[in-house]
Parts: structure tokens; sequence; C-alpha cells
């Protein structure tokens, strides 16, 4: 099944005649020189368009672009890409060299939002603009991926600032043909899924994006055959109430996994990328209930299959429905599988809060789970683990992939030039190689700073522009739009900050000593700057307060010109800003920043990161790539915030603002904490390493083990179910009967000849199994050792000593001599499996220790 051109597709002079199948795959959106190719066409027309290649071409008659095809200069330039776009297509690539002939994984990515580029405005802010990047990677990586998503005919929202500060939020319809999509065709029509909901069927229509080799179908609703409220689904990002919300997530989950079916697409590995996708889950497990399946073997199949990465550290951020709405939203597929209906609600519920959480569905049905940074994965485990009955927050089976940018999307041609000289050729295949950036430090600090230099004007250029246009718009006099001309001093130490208005990020913690402040913005020989940029939810008034405050501040007379907001930050802005700062500043509350990307991006590109230790910035920072806004670990919110500004404007007044005018003609001791960043961050948190990370440690063995379940009519899937199902219907009966804690003789023990006592001893405990087989379980030790101030959990696996007598059986294991049963240690049994994917699959722990069976 094949997308098509819209009209005009064939209107193109024969010696460019594929100059709309490149306008078509967004793999020009991180090739400089394809972009290069559109802007020579027309500057001026090129920019309006708002960098879209599509919109550019259909704006010209047939037979306008003749002249192109006699420009020797153009068809030099259209020559080598399209060879350099055949190359990218057909050549080898990661994934073929190193997996294809050993793996038949076949991938879907489901996401909520995609944020490919700004012309393709279906995206709200990180979490988007993280999927628009994975896909990126996984092209450059030749991942065999399909991405799944929604098409919002009105994005997210335009911002406008009025001149008293008060964000505007401005929605418009998108003209799908002006866009870099393209109708997915079944003989010669759109290719359509319908879905059900309550007394009623919705119709979807099937678009398709192609990022460099891979393919991204989204799903629209705005459909002749639907009714208008219907067709209102699709039409804006995060827009509308609950009732919106989950019709929206059964669009995507639901409709994604009939899309991809429509079109002949079996995955073996179902990515959930958040919890807004996890009704695929469900479709999935009526497709196998309808095979014939019991719903256990259902359930394992689909968990077999199923990777969920969650991004949200708090509880209240994760989707939650009253079980009455999701009865009636969907009432239509329970009517398919009317036996199952409360295992597949109870597969969702909540018992906490009594509500239908789409995480707690993701993490039933997904095999692998993880977080976006070792801190997230962190905060994930304590988050859920009630949810794992009383197995311990380490041990709670959710990992961490540490999230990444697309490099080649986010650095500077300028910089990627410098790259290009200095470093191996093989720099960007081998990105996530650190050996590969070893050559940062060759750069002459003058190129360098010539670089950052140009890229901070290109910067205050674009903020001035910004800043006139606001305030035309908004009627004021031309003396006060005139006067922008005279804002911002590339000369001038200046700190970027832009991101979701969201309360807990921060944005106006800088401001808590405005006194302070003052000094800083004003000092005649070393004065800082700062630029502000962010949207905040329509819904969210708070986050609209930060911006309203921030307005505020910024006109005032000191600190008018030196602190400025701009207005509509999107994935255009943003190269702007993270390309042309000197510092990244990022003071969120923490740990409420799961990973953040931002300070990831202005990485690539030499600007310093000043953070708060949260999310990736935790790991990332090594003392001396940046600085860290610091405060105790265990801070309240108020203690946090005052540590965290005091923190703040020491490094600024002692380290940030010394070191970067410390400098004759050249700042050389800035310009070399530019290169150490370059050197640690670059090759770490980027998206290849990301989902080189996903697929070795995420994706090729669930679709191993996919593979393994559904092989010979099930049978593997059918054990796994099978065997659960008796383990929790007889776990009550594995008891502990006896532990025998006691020093040997003096002869039989290792003496240390520091300690009086021996330095280890042996422990032996008798366990009662039932019908359990004690081969599936695991019979432990636990004890907890000192290690850097901090306790960590030791695991001293048990070794059975005997027979099975009685379905009793005892165990023995050495552990050091000082410690004592209860006190110090204990013991636990829990099931375990070769076909589980993780060791906690199952939330059975019987133990020696208060808590007992999970």
């Amino acid at each position: 099944m094949a997308a098509a051109f819209p009209q005009g597709a064939n209107d193109m002079p024969t010696a460019i005649s594929r100059l709309r199948e490149l306008a078509y795959n967004v793999w020009w959106s991180w090739n400089d020189d394809a972009l290069q190719l559109f802007e020579h066409i027309d500057p001026k027309r090129f920019a309006a368009s708002g960098y879209n290649p599509v919109r550019l071409l259909n704006e010209f008659e047939p037979g306008q672009l003749a002249s192109l095809s006699e420009n020797a200069s153009f068809l030099e330039s259209y020559r080598k890409v399209m060879a350099r776009f055949d190359d990218y297509l057909q050549g080898a690539s990661w994934y073929s060299t190193n997996y294809e002939s050993s793996s038949n994984a076949r991938i879907a990515y489901f996401s909520a939002e995609f944020g490919f580029h700004e012309s393709l405005p279906i995206y709200s802010g990180g979490l988007g603009i993280l999927a628009g990047d994975h896909i990126k990677s996984a092209s450059d990586l030749g991942i065999p991926l399909i991405g799944i998503g929604l098409l919002y005919k009105k994005g997210y929202f335009t911002q406008k600032i009025d001149a008293l500060g008060n964000q505007q939020s401005e929605m418009a319809a998108y003209d799908f043909t002006q866009l870099p999509l393209q109708p997915v065709l079944l003989d010669d029509r759109q290719l359509t899924v319908s879905i059900q909901l309550p007394f009623r069927s919705i119709t979807l229509l099937v678009w398709s994006v192609q990022v460099g080799r891979t393919r991204v179908c989204l799903l629209d609703s705005d459909h002749e055959a639907n009714a208008p409220e219907d067709r209102a689904i699709t039409a804006q990002l995060y827009g509308g109430d609950q009732d919106m919300r989950i019709v929206q997530e059964i669009a995507l989950g639901i409709g994604g996994i009939k899309a991809l079916r429509a079109l002949g697409v079996f995955p073996n590995v179902y990515h959930i990328n958040e919890g807004h996708a996890a009704f695929l889950t469900l479709e999935r497990l009526k497709e196998l209930i309808q095979l014939g399946l019991p719903f256990h073997v259902a359930v394992e199949t689909v968990r077999s299959a199923t990777v969920f990465t969650t991004h949200t550290p708090v509880p209240a951020g994760h989707d939650a429905f009253n079980i009455g709405m999701v009865e009636h939203y969907l009432g239509p597929y329970f009517s398919e599988v009317a036996a199952h209906k409360q295992a597949i609600i109870a597969l969702g519920q909540d018992q906490k809060t009594g509500l239908f959480n789409m995480t707690h569905l993701a993490m039933n049905t997904a095999g692998l789970r993880n977080g976006v940074s070792k801190l997230h994965g962190q905060v994930s485990r304590e988050m859920f683990k009630e949810f794992h009955g009383h197995t311990d927050a380490n041990e709670v089976p959710i990992g961490s992939i540490t999230n990444g940018v697309h490099l080649d999307s986010w650095t500077a041609p300028a910089w990627k030039e410098l790259f290009d000289r200095f470093l191996p050729g093989t720099w960007r295949e081998e990105q996530a190689n650190t050996h590969q950036w070893a050559q940062v430090e060759v750069i002459p600090d003058e190129s360098i700073w010539k670089v950052h230099m140009q890229l901070k004007e290109r910067l205050i250029t674009y903020a001035r522009k910004n800043l006139a246009a606001q305030r035309a718009r908004n009627g004021e006099s031309q003396e006060r739009i005139d006067e922008v001309r005279g804002y911002l001093n590339p000369r001038a130490l200046t700190i970027g900050f832009a991101r979701r208005f969201a309360t807990y990020k921060r944005a106006n913690m800088i401001f808590n000593d405005l006194h302070r402040l003052k000094k800083l913005v004003n000092d005649p020989d070393r004065p800082i700057q700062l630029i502000f940029a962010g949207k905040a939810h329509p819904a969210d008034y708070p986050g609209q307060d930060l911006i309203r405050d921030i307005y505020r501040i910024s006109q005032m007379k000191e600190f008018l010109g030196k602190i400025v907001i701009l207005e509509n930050y999107d994935i255009h802005m943003a190269r702007y800003l993270v390309q042309g700062v000197d510092v990244w500043l990022n003071n969120p509350r923490r740990p409420l920043e799961a990973s953040g990307t931002s300070g990831q991006k202005a990485a690539m590109n030499g600007v310093l990161n000043f953070s708060v230790l949260d999310g990736w910035w935790e790991e990332g920072y090594n003392g001396t790539n940046g600085w860290a806004i610091g405060s105790t670990g265990q801070a309240d919110w108020a203690q946090q915030e005052r540590e965290n500004t005091r923190s703040l404007y020491h490094l600024l007044e002692n380290e940030i603002i010394p070191l970067y005018y410390n400098q004759g003609a050249l700042p050389h001791q800035w310009i070399s904490r530019m290169k150490r960043s370059i050197q640690s961050l670059a090759p770490v948190y980027n998206t290849h390493r990301m989902v080189q990370d996903y697929t070795v440690q995420s994706y090729l063995p669930t679709a191993e083990r996919a593979t393994l379940f559904v092989a010979n009519q099930y049978d593997v899937a059918t054990k796994v179910a099978d065997y659960k199902q008796f383990i929790r219907n007889n776990w009550h009966q594995v008891r502990i009967l006896a532990i025998e804690d006691k020093l040997p003789p003096s002869s039989e023990a290792e003496i240390s000849p520091y300690d009086a006592a021996p330095s280890t001893k042996k422990v032996r405990a008798h366990i009662h199994f039932g019908p359990i087989w004690p081969q599936d379980t695991a019979v432990e030790i636990i004890y907890y050792e000192e290690i850097d101030e901090s306790w960590h959990q030791k695991t001293v696996h048990m070794e059975p000593v005997g027979e099975l007598i009685g379905q009793a059986q005892y165990f023995e294991a050495s552990i050091p001599g000082h410690l004592y049963h209860g006190p110090h240690f204990s013991i636990r049994v829990r099931p375990i499996s070769a076909n589980f994917a993780h060791s906690f699959e199952l939330s059975l722990v019987t133990s020696t220790l208060a808590w007992q069976e999970g």
C-alpha cells in the first residue's frame, strides 16, 4: 500500500523531476544541503512558507520552475543532494550491518505527538520532539520501525503575548495539502479504518509522513462520514476535556492497531511512548481472544511483545479515567469480549484511587518498562513500588534509558562544518562513540569562538524581530517598536531559559532576589542578560501567570532590553536559542524533571548547562562541563527553593560571570569548558545512542521473546500463562518453616585476624513449598551493606540441601559472620522462570520480614 503525491506531483521539469519526492521526505529537515537547495529556489518564499518545501513548490505554477533546470549551479546542487539522498536510502546502516541477518524484529512505535519540523505542527513540546528525534535516529540507524500517531487539524496552538503580558492562544486549521505528508492509498482511494464509539462508528483517514527510511502513519477523524463533533476528535493536540482525551487515546491505540493491520503490518514489538497509547494493548488482546486464545494466554502474548516508556515522575501526571467513563466509551469494544470485561478493566484499575490508569494498563501489558533517565528510573521504581507487591524499590522491574536528541537536527551547520574538519570522517555515523569526540580538543579556540559569536548575533537579530513583531501587532507606538533594535548586547553573557511553562520548572526562580539581579544585569563591565520563551497550556493558569510575571519584570526600567520574553516558542525558535546563548538555565524542582532534553541540544552547540541536578543532568554533569545548582537531597519544596536560589546566585557571581569575562582577545578558559562539554555530552546524549540502547536492551530481546511465545500455536505463551496462574493460586502455601542461624564451631569457621567472630557462617532455611516445585523458586538471603555512606541491598542465593520431603526442603548459604537473622538479614522466596522478561515479573514474595506474600 503506497502513499501518493497529490496532484501536481509530475509538474517538475525532467532535469529536476524528483524535487517533489525530496520535499515529501522530511529527511531534508536534518540535512543542511537539502534545505539550502530549497532556499536557492526562492529565499523569501521559503522563509515565508515556514521553511516548508511542499508549500514552497505548491506556490509555483507549472512551468515556473523550468528556469531551475537551466541553472547550472542549482543543477549541480540538486544532483549532489539527490545522490546523497539515494545513498542514504539504499546504503548499509548500523542495524543492517550488525543485526539484520540475525533478527526478525519489526517495531511499531506509538506516540500521541511527533515533532519533526516546525512545518508539521503536530507536537507540543518535549515528548513530541523526543518522539520525532527517535524516528529520525531509527531512520539513520536503519531500525525496522514504523511510527503511529494522530494528525491534528489545528496542531497545538499559536502563542501571542499581548501588551500586558497575557498569553493569547490562537488556533488555525492546517491545509494538509501544504504539509509534508501524503494520503495512504488503497485502490486509488485514501485508506480508512474505523473505531467503534457508543452508538456510532468513527472513520479515520490514514496519512503517511516519510522520515528518511522510516514511515510514520497518522490518523485523522476529519472525514465527511463523521458527525461534526467526531470530526473534531483529532482537531487539537491536548485539547478538550477528559471525554475528548479518552476518545483521542482510543483513536490512537485501537485505531493505530487497525491501521497497521490494514497496511498488512504485523510487528513483533509494540513500543508505547507514554501511557496515551496504551489502549493498543486492548485491541491486541481482542485479536488474540477472537483467535480462540484463553484470556490469560492472550495477556502473556501481548506482554511478550510490548515495551513501555514512562515520562512522568509524578502520579498526577499519568492519565486516569473514571471507570464509568471507560465502560461507556469502550462499551462497543467490551461487547466483543464480554466475558472478559472485568478482567480487562482490572488491567488498568488503580486500586488506591479506583480510577482506570493508563500507566497501570501499560505496565500490566508490557514485558519491559523504562524511565527516561537514571534518576527517573529510580523515581518510577519508588512511585510504582506498591504496584509490584512488596518488592524492594530497587528491584521493581522498571529500568531506564536516558533520553537524547537528534544531533543532526539540533547542531548548527557551522558547528557541523567544524566537526567535519577536525573530527574523524565517521563521526556522524558513529556519533555515540566517545573516541570520535576527543579531537574537539584540537579545534582552535579562535574557530570555536567565531562560530559561537556568529550564532549569538544571529539569535539576537531573531529575538529583536520577534519582539518588534509582538509590539507592532499589539498596536504599540513606532518609538516602542524601534526601541527593540537596541535590545540585547552581543558581548554580554547571555542566559537562555526556554521550555513549557509548568510551575514545577520554576521559570521565575532567578527573580527571587531582584535587587541582586539588578546589579548583575546592569554591571557596566560584566553584564548578564536573559532570554525567556515558552508556552503554558491554555488550561494552566498558574503557568500563564509565570509568563505574565516575567513579561512585567522585563518591562521594568532596570531590565528593559536586558531581560526579554519571546512569543510562540517552537522548533524553529528553539534552534536559535540552543545554538546562540552562552548558558542554558534549567532549575526545576528535583526530581520532577524526568529527563529534559533542551540542555542536551544546547550542549551539542557548545552552550554550557547551568542546571539543578535533575533528569539527565544528574548523570551528565561531571564537574567540568557546566554547573550544578545545588541543594540538600531531601529538602522540602520551600527549603529547596531557598537553597537553589542561593546556589544559583553564588555560582553566577563567583564562577560563571568571572569565567566568561576572564578574557583577553579570547575567553580561553570558557572555551576550554565548552570543549569539555561537547566531548563529554555529545556522544552520550544523542538519540543514536538512545535508539541503539532501545534496540539492544528492549527491541531485540522483545522480538525474540514474542517470536518464541507465538511459535507452535502459542505453546510457550500458554505454558507461561498456565504457570503464572498455578503459582498465583498456590503461592499461599509457600512458608519458611525454620531458620538455623548459629555460629559454627571455631574449627570450621574462617577466622578473620581482625575480628573475634568468624568472617563467614552458614545459614540454613527450611522451606515448605506445597505443590510448587522448588526449582521454580529462588530462595535468597537479603542484607544491607554500607558503601560510600549509603546502604545497598545484597542478595545471596541459597542452594538446596538434601531431598524434598513432605513438600519441604532445606536451603543453605554463607554470609558474613556478624549478621544475625531478624535485625541484620532476612530470607525470602520468590517464583522464577527462564521465560520471564525480568526477575520480578510475578510480584509474589514470601519473607521472614514483617512484609509477607505480595
